[in-house]
């Protein structure tokens, strides 16, 4: 594990919870990208996928709780476009 790979991991870390809170504050999802938050997911994906292929160790956990903050956050995005959508209607 390279500390530089742990710190961005932590920094990346740092702004899911922010994006989640600031979901549930303001029930809106103008100016979130689904697409980013995929393409993001899919890099997390690959850093497991490599963590377990060749240097299994501790760093795969912020992975994967890196990787659960954004399936939450594209379903409150769901969530709420969908409400959004209903009330506009």
């Amino acid at each position: 594990m390279s500390p530089f790979e742990g710190i961005m991991l932590v920094c990346f870390g740092v702004s899911w919870p922010i994006s989640i809170v600031k979901s549930i504050r303001v029930k809106r999802v103008e100016g979130k990208s689904p697409l980013f938050m995929g393409v993001v997911c899919l890099g997390y994906v690959s850093g497991i996928v490599h963590k377990i292929i060749y240097s299994l160790d501790w760093i795969i956990l912020l992975y994967g709780l890196n990787m659960a903050m954004i399936l939450i956050d594209l379903l409150l995005y769901a969530h709420y476009n969908r409400k959004n959508r209903a009330a506009a209607a």
